[in-house]
């Protein structure tokens, strides 16, 4: 009896779903069996000037066109637009050149060993190279044990790859033979003090007065400890903070006098702490609380950087490769600073190790210029622009007069997520109604994050060839898919619009947002440049099913052979012709 039932059951279940099962199965071969035949007549008629045999993300252009947006975009800082940059004289004859004849030799007959990987035509490599001189001399000078020494990576390509140089410059510091990358700053003092804590104690005595302005005049940041003893645990304590700042030299006295000099109070109770800066903002006193090595390297990383960080070619890796990523730019002509900066500086003493405040010269030619070309900042009214300087790398600007209190209000609101982000964009346009739908930065939000639509989107250059070439063939995939209202084609000029869900890595970019996902990255496009291969990604991945009809003509009629009805013949065969244009242009 349970047999005959478990029978019947399965019988019942294979005839309920059979259909189903059937209909599915139909569906899929109907979508296999796809006639796509029109879709690559229009590849034929665009192939020549589509290069259908390249994938999305390749980069094309001027290869004078390095500008400063790659700073920005890459973590590997590029170069400046070098066409107008002079290298000066450079005095590197304490800076050894290696070669792979000598590099052995040099690494295994010294200590401690900096050595740079640098291509001759890099603007940053330019840049660093008179710093890297200069801190090469001053540590020679200094009967330090350290050799300085530079390999053209262009040249010694072997070397290159056997260090894997990624890109320029690429700076290791060998110990012993084992390197590891150097990542401290690019100014001679910066190199000298990371040095001298690798290879010495990490903290100095100071005991005379004359050595005392000795340092105050030679270094631009100092910390001094005045303790109570110069062994023993305080002592201890401040050695291990010094070697968490790389950039930073600490010294220690237990002279009063010497801590007059340092601005100290002699009488002040024991153990203190103080950095000097030449800068704006000169004594920083520690008061922060207990005497130990994380509160005293919190204290210095929140005080050594200048209130304002004026931005150059050569502290432009400081601003970005700092840990503290939000920055507050002050863009202003210089006639405007001499007003503008005090306020500004005033502003920075609330926002010590929170934000970096940058102030970019916008008539400077040079740097300013591009920078401000870069953040989208236009003409001389001065503006100050939050920048998040991650991934993200989100932008907020505060227009109209700049006081202290709104710039105060504007850094606050940037910390807590309060501020509308800012899009370098063209103008919205008036009429957007061709089939391919031009998106700019102002109005990225509503079309292409409109959830109800599955959004195809070209990021472009207008100067890009591969992009020039491709344009047909968007322009046919967009003309025959015109009638699915689930569907947008769209593109976007990537050099003078922006948004933080675009990111492009070279032109042509081609990205998909799915309709219902738009919280999510985009899927970027890796596919044929083809018609038929976009159409089947679409079809793939598009969040709402669509289905587009191959264009039909009209039937074509045998020529009359009566007479009498020529006229009526002339009519018909003018017809055909209209129609198969129409199909043709469709195509």
């Amino acid at each position: 009896m349970s047999t005959r039932y478990i029978l019947l059951l399965s019988l019942t279940i294979l005839l309920l779903f059979s259909p189903a099962l059937a209909k599915s199965q139909n569906d899929a071969a109907s979508d296999d069996d796809e006639d796509l035949s029109f879709l690559e007549e229009a590849d034929a008629d665009t192939k020549s000037k589509a290069a259908s045999h390249h994938q999305f993300g390749e980069k094309d252009g001027d290869p004078d066109d390095d500008d400063f947006s790659d700073d920005f975009d890459d973590e590997n800082y590029h170069d400046f637009d070098d066409s107008e940059y002079k290298e000066p004289e450079i005095d590197d004859k304490d800076v050894v050149v290696l070669k792979e004849r000598n590099f052995s030799d040099v690494i295994e007959n010294n200590k401690f060993v900096m050595v740079e990987f640098y291509a001759p035509w890099c603007g940053h490599c330019q840049a660093l190279a008179p710093e890297y001189a200069a801190a090469a001399t001053e540590l020679k000078s200094a009967n330090e044990s350290v050799v300085l020494a530079k390999v053209d990576a262009t040249e010694e390509n072997e070397l290159a790859h056997e260090y894997d140089v990624q890109g320029f410059p690429t700076i290791y510091f060998f110990v012993d033979g084992q390197h590891k990358a150097y990542n401290g700053g690019r100014t001679k003092d910066a190199i000298v003090t990371w040095i001298k804590k690798k290879i010495g104690p990490g903290i100095y005595n100071i005991t005379t007065l004359d050595e005392a302005e000795r340092v105050l005049t030679s270094e631009t940041k100092v910390v001094l400890g005045y303790l109570n003893s110069l062994v023993g645990s305080e002592s201890e304590v401040l050695a291990d903070a010094s070697r968490l700042e790389d950039d930073v030299n600490f010294y220690q006295t237990t002279n009063p006098d010497v801590a007059k000099i340092f601005h100290l109070d002699s009488k002040v109770n024991r153990p203190a702490l103080v950095m000097v800066k030449k800068e704006t903002e000169k004594i920083s006193y520690f008061a922060d609380g207990k005497f130990d090595k994380s509160t005293i390297a919190d204290f210095v990383f929140s005080n050594k950087l200048p209130l304002v960080t004026i931005f150059t070619r050569e502290n432009a890796p400081s601003v970005f490769e700092s840990p503290i990523k939000n920055q507050l730019l002050l863009f202003a002509v210089s006639n405007d600073s001499e007003k503008l900066l005090p306020v500004f500086e005033e502003a920075a003493k609330s926002f010590k190790g929170k934000l970096i405040f940058v102030y970019v010269q916008m008539d400077n030619e040079d740097v300013g210029k591009p920078v401000s070309e870069y953040f989208g900042i236009t003409g001389e009214a001065p503006k100050v622009l939050a920048y998040t300087g991650n991934d993200d790398a989100k932008k907020h600007i505060l227009d109209g007069e700049l006081t202290l209190d709104k710039i105060k209000t504007f850094g606050e609101d940037f910390l807590e997520g309060k501020l509308k982000p800012f899009f370098k964009s063209d103008p919205i346009p008036e009429t957007n109604d061709g089939d391919v739908k031009i998106v700019v930065g102002n109005n990225f939000d509503e079309i292409v994050l409109d959830e109800s639509k599955d959004v195809l989107l070209e990021i472009y250059a207008p100067w890009c060839g591969h992009c020039q070439a491709f344009e047909p063939t968007y322009n046919k995939l967009a003309k025959h898919l015109r009638g699915v209202d689930s569907i947008v084609i769209a593109k976007m000029d990537g050099t003078t619009n922006e948004h933080h869900r675009a990111k492009s890595d070279g032109f042509p970019t081609i990205l998909f947002f799915p309709a219902g996902n738009k919280s999510f990255d985009p899927i970027n496009v890796d596919v044929d440049r083809t018609v038929v291969a976009l159409y089947k990604f679409l079809k793939k991945n598009a969040s709402i099913p669509f289905k587009i009809q191959k264009p039909t003509s009209a039937p074509k009629t045998e020529k009359p052979t009566s007479e009498p009805k020529a006229e009526s013949s002339d009519i018909k065969e003018s017809h055909e012709s209209s129609s198969d244009k129409d199909v043709k242009d469709e195509l």
